[in-house]
């Protein structure tokens, strides 16, 4: 993993951290996001007590690069993520894949991030950018995706990640 961020308040972006604790059952420790119940507050509006299936943030950092050649500026954490990596297909993978984080940690993807109009907020036309349609018309969701903490633990930025697909027919990732 290239960066790990949080934030105990409700803000768009997330400031980098030198490390993360990751909580079995509820996020990372700390973060405004962490919880049994969803927390984001769209979510919470429609039903607080939905499971948080959105305890963890994934976003891919080849994202950012496909952003910058758009002309658009995007780092670590400036979307909200708690998790940057590198190297990963994030999207490709299918529902119920074990991502392990560093030495303890794992983490189980849950679905895609859907991403609302507040990035629009923090650069105009980004939503455009990450939430798209393909040639036959599908809604494309580039923001990342989502996971809950199955093994707590302590990642930081270099931690190494395994990928662990679950048994098939493998679901594909759906929004969250």
């Amino acid at each position: 993993m290239t960066a790990v961020s949080s934030n105990g308040e409700y803000t768009f972006t997330k400031p980098n951290r030198s490390s993360i604790t990751l909580i079995a059952g509820l996020g990372v420790e700390g973060d405004v996001h962490a919880g049994v119940t969803v927390r984001h507050r769209s979510r919470v509006a429609q039903d607080p007590t939905q499971p948080n299936l959105r305890q963890v943030h994934l976003i891919h950092e080849e994202l950012f690069a496909e952003l910058g050649r758009e002309g658009f500026r995007v780092l670590p954490g400036d979307l909200g993520e708690n998790i940057t990596t590198s190297g990963i297909r994030l999207l490709d993978l299918p529902v119920g894949t074990l991502l392990h984080l560093g030495d303890e940690a794992v983490v189980e993807v849950t679905g895609l991030r859907n991403p609302c109009l507040q990035i629009d907020h923090f650069q105009s036309g980004l939503l455009k950018r990450v939430v798209g349609r393909d040639e036959a018309g599908n809604v494309v969701r580039k923001a990342g995706i989502m996971s809950v903490v199955v093994s707590g633990g302590t990642v930081r930025p270099g931690d190494a990640i395994r990928v662990e697909l679950p048994d098939e027919p493998h679901r594909p990732l759906d929004r969250v």
